[in-house]
């Protein structure tokens, strides 16, 4: 019996076209088969659907990732992997999502696009496509993983960022090394995969939006702060730090972020660094944020971050404790303690 494939569209540069203003838009899925003719010779057989609204990725937002989360639901038990087709600019954040609204995921959930259309002589989608499917159809080994391929390699969902808007090889996850590289042979990496899950996929799609992310830079004011920590309906606030998690010593800042604590706002530290993590207490200047009850993010990305709050926030968000548990610790394998 042939391994099954679902290949779910949303959108994204992969399935896009050009119109008579050399402006790129979405097109149906039957187009990108047409395409890759590749894919007619496949050992597994390719299903497809796409979502109710095909969107530019970045238009995207909690309601799909739910549409998307719900879609591999409903078609779990059917088929042995998943790929969903999406645009570059918030792939990093719908593979966290994904990550975390998959509890348990055992089958492949493979994100893939591309930085030319489809349809164009150069592209990498046919690459990017091909692949994706190979690994996400389970013949060689099971990757019980959200995970992002692009540009010969497979990486952690929730460990990979964007990194150029034009190169091919667009991601790159600095914290945590590859999973899969494909050359001439696929090859796995099986000490950096995931173990299979001993407990049924769960899927949990309540997020909670009522968040904000606050980049530290030079001569930040006042003013910028107070407005992003009296945000309506602010629940957390993911601070992007320097080096491992260092910040201002200034009183007014300390005083907004102690302030911003005692009225039960969630403040995690990230650091703006690509490679590395904070390391609270490492350095004076982030003793204050350790005393305040700023909660270290470790080596998380933004992305991950981001969609980690939201995910908590939305499922236990009547006890912050287990809020602020859970985030010190990897529940996807989207940080290292």
């Amino acid at each position: 019996m042939h391994n099954k494939v679902l290949l779910i569209y949303t959108g994204g540069t992969i399935g896009m076209v050009q119109d008579e203003n050399g402006a790129l838009h979405p097109f149906e899925l039957e187009r990108i088969f047409e395409a890759v003719p590749q894919l007619k010779h496949t050992t597994y057989q390719i299903d497809s659907c796409q979502l109710k609204e095909i969107i530019d990725s970045s238009n995207m937002n909690p309601k799909v990732w739910a549409e998307i989360a719900d879609i591999i639901e409903r078609e779990y038990e059917k088929y042995d992997g998943f790929v969903v087709l999406h645009g570059t600019d918030t792939m990093a954040y719908t593979a966290s999502a994904l990550s975390f609204m998959l509890e348990n995921v055992g089958k492949p959930v493979v994100l893939t696009g591309s930085q030319l259309p489809v349809g164009m002589l150069r592209s990498d989608g046919r690459e990017n496509i091909i692949c994706a499917l190979e690994i996400a159809s389970g013949q060689h080994q099971v990757v019980p993983e959200v995970c992002i391929f692009f540009e010969q390699h497979l990486y952690r969902g929730n460990r990979s960022t964007k990194v150029s808007s034009e190169n091919f090889d667009a991601f790159y996850s600095y914290n945590y090394p590859p999973l899969v590289t494909a050359g001439i042979n696929i090859r796995y990496k099986k000490q950096h995969i995931m173990p299979m899950p001993d407990e049924p996929m769960r899927v949990r799609t309540r997020m909670d939006e009522h968040i904000a992310v606050l980049k530290l830079f030079p001569g930040i004011t006042p003013q910028v702060v107070q407005a992003v920590l009296h945000a309506e309906g602010l629940k957390g606030v993911i601070i992007e730090t320097y080096g491992s998690g260092n910040a201002p010593t200034e009183q007014w800042f300390l005083l907004a972020l102690q302030e911003a604590a005692m009225r039960g706002i969630l403040l995690i530290d990230v650091t703006q660094c690509k490679a590395g993590g904070v390391k609270l207490k490492q350095y004076a200047v982030s003793c204050d944020l350790d005393r305040i009850g700023v909660i270290s993010g470790g080596d998380i990305t933004t992305e991950a971050a981001v969609t980690k709050l939201m995910y908590l926030l939305g499922n236990y968000g009547d006890d912050p404790q287990k809020v602020k548990e859970l985030f010190e610790m990897p529940l996807r394998g989207e940080m290292n303690l």
